[in-house]
């Protein structure tokens, strides 16, 4: 494994962490907390993959990098199955600044925001934890 690949993999995803920290509370922001939400799920994923000694596929889909991780993850993935579709559907399916962070049902709910921080966080700390 190379240790300086795996923290940078980290550092970038405690930036989208510290990020939506700033913003959570906006009601205006729950898009852009759903963007650095998926942000930190992807870069916490491919830490792990690289902390594993797998290859880190130029990829941004959240189902297929779940994929990748699954047999190094404490958890049953079914259980979040749902909150993966939906940021996997909202970072992959906005390019264009109008629908920047949109669901399929507009944009997200405060309580969304909260569900996607409190999933990346938990996702952060399996990643971090892999070191231990």
């Amino acid at each position: 494994m190379n240790q300086n690949i795996y923290e940078e993999w980290l550092k970038a995803a405690t930036d989208d962490l510290k990020t939506i920290e700033k913003i959570l509370e906006d009601k205006n922001l729950t898009h852009i907390v759903a963007f650095h939400s998926e942000q930190a799920i992807e870069k916490s994923l491919k830490a792990i993959l690289i902390y594993n000694k797998q290859e880190v596929p130029k990829i941004h889909s959240l189902i297929r990098l779940f994929g990748l991780c699954e047999k190094y993850l404490e958890f049953d993935l079914q259980d979040y199955q749902e909150l993966i579709i939906k940021l996997d559907e909202l970072y992959l399916d906005s390019r264009y600044p109008a629908d920047f962070g949109l669901l399929p049902y507009g944009k997200p709910s405060q309580k969304d925001a909260f569900s996607f921080y409190e999933f990346a966080k938990k996702i952060f700390e399996l990643a971090r934890k892999s070191t231990s």
